[in-house]
């Protein structure tokens, strides 16, 4: 949360809202740990990781719409085993993602 902390600052001292998005949960593989967070302004700006790359685009789109109504979301983002193993994954996993305004 530290390394998110002079963006989330800067963001806000320019008057833009911000959402948190953070790894709740993993099942199987995951490319990050438990409780890793990216923060997002109204802009679209992005800075941390909650999939090492995987659905940060996706993330970025729903963080923007929980800015627009002021409602949190839990997310859900997985790839099944047999699909994973077919691009070149040892397994396949799923991440839930709790987006918040904050």
């Amino acid at each position: 949360m530290r390394t998110l902390l002079p963006a989330i600052d800067s963001w806000r001292a320019q008057g833009k809202a911000v959402a948190l998005a953070t790894v709740v949960k993993l099942y199987g593989s995951a490319p990050v740990p438990l409780g890793s967070k990216m923060a997002v302004s109204s802009a679209g700006e992005m800075v941390g990781s909650v999939s090492g790359g995987c659905v940060e685009g996706a993330v970025v789109q729903e963080a923007l719409e929980v800015l627009q109504v002021h409602r949190p979301r839990l997310l859900r983002y997985g790839i099944s085993d047999k699909l994973a193993q077919t691009v070149g994954l040892a397994c396949g996993g799923t991440i839930e993602v709790f987006v918040e305004e904050i």
